[in-house]
């Protein structure tokens, strides 16, 4: 990082990825403030256990997020970086899949990445220096039976990370997506054990990632050595899908 100080918002950050690339931004000097949603006793002890401060507003709702980033740029001044994290699935065969399961995921992994970004994007072209970098998966391009509505959404993350790129570049604004496969989180622990040894054996490396491992791709994505990197989308899958 350069001898500024910066600042950076990681929405969904106080569990799994969010709360890894939180801390991997802390690690190097980042000033860091999180979001959540409904977290509760988690967003208590992510706070007592790390300092950061901690808001809360749902990234699906416009409003909540002109005042959710009000509230964060209060409390540690503009945001230089940018880590839209928060998402959500809802797994379901495209046969039984019904509108309210199609609605919230779109709404919640594709359209924050327009209700959150509006809200620092004019200030980061003032400042002529951004860092924005986007949680998709490698299921945006790999596809996943039953994930219709999420492998939609991430590719649509990718899709508008790749031209707000182009947006940007003139202005001194990096944008770039990290592509996780399967990560050692909550949300794989949910998933039946058979169902992931079958995944790990499909997978290189034959292990799940560690959540710390993608903090520190958000971390390179966010200095200043990654000043020459943008529109890309970094694949951290073990092999799991390559090229």
């Amino acid at each position: 990082m350069s001898d500024q100080t910066r600042t950076a918002l990681v929405t969904g950050g106080v569990q799994g990825l969010g709360a890894a690339a939180a801390r991997a931004l802390e690690d190097a000097g980042v000033r860091v403030a999180v979001s959540h949603l409904g977290a509760g006793d988690q967003a208590k002890a992510f706070a007592d256990e790390t300092g950061m401060p901690v808001f809360e507003w749902d990234v699906s709702d416009y409003d909540a997020c002109v005042q959710g980033m009000k509230d964060v740029e209060e409390a540690i001044g503009p945001v230089d970086i940018l880590v839209n994290n928060a998402g959500c699935n809802k797994d379901v065969m495209f046969h039984k899949m019904d509108r309210a399961d199609w609605d919230a995921v779109l709404r919640i992994d594709l359209g924050s990445m327009f209700n959150v970004t509006r809200q620092v994007i004019g200030g980061m072209r003032e400042r002529g220096f951004g860092r924005i970098i986007n949680i998709s998966s490698v299921n945006a391009a790999h596809g996943q039976a039953g994930q219709t509505n999420y492998c939609a959404a991430k590719a649509g993350v990718e899709g508008f990370t790749r031209a707000l790129a182009h947006e940007s570049a003139a202005k001194g604004i990096t944008v770039n997506a990290i592509a996780p496969g399967y990560a050692d989180t909550a949300m794989v622990e949910a998933v039946p054990d058979k169902l992931v040894e079958k995944l790990l054996k499909q997978i290189p490396l034959s292990r799940l990632a560690d959540p710390d491992e993608i903090g520190r791709c958000v971390q390179f994505l966010a200095s200043d050595d990654a000043g020459y990197i943008t529109g890309a989308t970094l694949t951290v899958n073990g092999g799991l899908r390559m090229g």
